[in-house]
């Protein structure tokens, strides 16, 4: 186990929710749970008394009651929860209609501007009549190619009025990225921003808006957003302003009860293996969801300012805005997370109070690599939690948390995905924080790591399956109409069990470690490899800020092969490859060691943050990268050709 970095009080006061639905839970069905091992060991096994207690317990606001919970225990495609029950996920989120603060938001120019509930509410109304008033309805769809601004949850929560279905992607997409995402969800109409800035400029979004909006057949009605001021001229389609939407007289939204399971959200897979997959999550099980890991996991109470810092592309924008339900504020940034200075994400924190601080494990790799000490420049004495997800989130990071950044704050590395539109491992305000492990299975996520027989492991490296259904499932993928494509992607490989594709440790302490995608797998001499392993311990060199690592097989063997992008100030040598192969043979095994090693310039990301192995790994191998638009860093992959064509040669 690894070592403990941080310990909770005991005597916390707020009485963590957590431990008050622990003693609800054994009230209401007669039992002694004691600990969170307890709950979630009943949570998995009563699954649909676990999910009922969780929302009585959480006061979700339905229209009309359940008949059923759950149709069936088997893990496959279909499952129904909640059968009867009918809701609004934006009368949810805006359940508290009263002056006090629902979004702040700032950029990285220095804008800020703040929404109380009652004015949220009010643009809300607003817009969602003049969507009504274009023929917008139930189950329709709406799309936003936007920057992370308030008008951007204010479309989302005016398309849920409607219970019609919201997608969105990021600007810093590129059209072609855009189009192939929407023109499979086909929207009726389109958000669209005039610019967004990022690292000290403004950047025009209308070559993007025209090639999307000539692109898109199925928009109706395109909407635009002023923020660069440059405008929305010349566009192939009307475009009408957000400003004649929100000059009305104020009202109320007319919130449309829908099914628990009707559509709300059309998330994207990355698309690094092909066309992105169009995953359909149901309102009331992303509700449901959501205010499970705020409340329990998080610890989210009205007087929390919740940040993330995310993009409205990735699935942590959705978690984020999910933040309303508890009546907290939610901060949405945008720009660069290093400008106007390194620190300005703390400095933020400091300015605005935030308790919660969300990012990615990317994030605090830059701030480690940048030597930036905001505990010594910052008072931060607001945060209580830090949470890191997108990533593996390595022991050097935890280490420099608590070294560099805050000594007191609760680290929660948390990891899921869009493909449940939430977690399976996630923080926990009863636990301690250990180094390189996440704290906690979530409750009702009967996770487990399966060795090659399907036999749960503890202590050794296992895929990540769930055993059980959970209540933020698909609800089903788009042009999928057999559900060929949804088994496909989670079942085809452990009978009746969720894979999500990552290699796990289970450890003895209940938590896990995550130890890379297993679709990635290094397999040297017959034994599988997590990608993280490797990771793990080049992070720890001052001399490589960066790095890759993929299997390529030549004449039936496998070598581990290793592209490492230099920290600046230093360059690649005989000797530095030497100490290179010493560290991983040190810090991991013989059989890790690299059959070769490369200096490249860049490692290529989605613009999610996530290190695409499967594109390197099909260079290598002659192999197309059939959608290198989801790469936020295309040019680099030249650097990987080169590499394929001198070790064929």
């Amino acid at each position: 186990m690894g070592e403990i970095l941080w310990q909770p009080d005991r005597v916390a006061s707020p009485t963590p929710q957590l431990s008050t639905f622990i003693e609800f839970v054994s009230k209401r069905h007669g039992l002694k749970l004691e600990t969170y091992a307890d709950l979630h060991a009943w949570s998995v096994t009563e699954v649909a008394s676990f999910w009922e207690a969780a929302s009585d317990f959480l006061e979700v606001d339905y229209a009309s009651p359940h008949a059923e919970v759950l149709s069936t225990l088997d893990m496959t495609p279909g499952v129904r929860w909640f059968e009867g029950a009918t809701l609004n996920f934006a009368q949810n989120l805006l359940r508290y209609q009263d002056d006090r603060c629902a979004i702040l938001f700032a950029d990285e120019t220095g804008a800020r501007r703040t929404y109380t509930y009652t004015e949220l509410t009010d643009a809300v109304a607003k817009v969602s009549a003049s969507l009504k008033d274009l023929g917008i309805g139930a189950g329709d769809v709406v799309a936003a190619f936007m920057p992370n601004v308030p008008e951007t949850v204010i479309a989302m929560l005016a398309t849920a009025t409607l219970g019609a279905v919201w997608t969105s992607t990021s600007p810093d997409f590129g059209a072609k990225s855009v189009l192939d995402r929407f023109q499979q969800s086909k929207p009726k109409v389109l958000f669209i921003a005039d610019g967004y800035p990022y690292n000290g400029k403004w950047h025009s979004l209308s070559e993007k808006n025209a090639s999307i909006l000539e692109g898109l057949g199925s928009v109706k009605h395109a909407i635009g957003v002023p923020y660069s001021g440059d405008g929305f001229g010349d566009m192939p389609k009307q475009v009408i302003s957000i400003d004649s939407m929100l000059s009305g007289e104020p009202s109320e939204p007319d919130f449309v009860a829908m099914p628990f399971m009707a559509p709300l959200y059309i998330l994207y897979s990355s698309g690094t293996t092909g066309a992105p997959k169009c995953i359909i999550h149901g309102a009331g099980g992303t509700l449901l969801q959501h205010r499970k890991e705020h409340a329990f996991h998080v610890d989210l109470r009205r007087d929390d300012i919740l940040f993330y810092y995310t993009t409205c592309g990735w699935m942590m924008w959705n978690w984020l805005a999910s933040g309303l339900a508890t009546g907290s504020a939610i901060l949405l940034y945008e720009g660069s997370p290093f400008h106007p200075s390194p620190l300005a994400l703390w400095d933020l924190a400091d300015e605005l109070g935030v308790t919660v601080f969300g990012t990615s494990a990317r994030y605090l790799t830059e701030c480690n690599r940048q030597n930036l000490r905001p505990k010594d420049s910052n008072s931060l004495e607001s945060i209580r939690s830090i949470l890191s997800t997108g990533s593996t989130l390595p022991d050097s990071e935890f280490e420099y948390v608590y070294e560099s950044i805050k000594k007191d704050v609760q680290l929660s590395s948390i990891a899921g995905g869009t493909d449940l539109i939430s977690c399976f491992a996630l923080g926990n305000p009863l636990l301690p924080v250990r180094c390189g492990e996440l704290q906690c299975k979530g409750l009702g996520m009967a996770v487990a790591a399966f060795d090659e027989n399907s036999q749960a492991v503890v202590g050794q490296q296992g895929e990540l399956v769930c055993t059980k259904p959970f209540v933020s499932m698909p609800v089903a993928f788009a042009n999928d109409p057999d559900g060929e494509k949804y088994r496909k992607a989670y079942f085809a490989d452990f009978d009746g069990c969720w894979r999500h594709g990552d290699f796990v440790e289970e450890t003895p302490s209940g938590g896990l470690r995550f130890q890379g995608r297993s679709d990635a797998t290094l397999n040297p001499g017959g034994v599988r490899i997590g990608t993280a392993e490797i990771y793990s311990v080049l992070d720890g060199m001052a001399e490589i800020e960066d790095s890759l690592t993929v299997g390529r097989e030549e004449d039936g063997v496998e070598e581990v092969v290793l592209f490492v992008k230099l920290a600046a100030s230093h360059s690649y040598s005989e000797d530095l490859e030497k100490v290179i192969r010493t560290t991983i043979r040190k810090g991991c095994s013989p059989r890790h060691v690299p059959g070769k090693i490369r200096e490249v310039r860049e490692i290529p990301y989605t613009h999610n943050g996530k290190k695409v192995e499967l594109a390197v790994k099909n260079i290598l191998h002659g192999r197309p990268v059939t959608n290198e638009a989801v790469l936020a860093n295309p040019k680099c992959l030249e650097d990987f050709r080169a590499a394929a064509e001198d070790w064929q040669r």
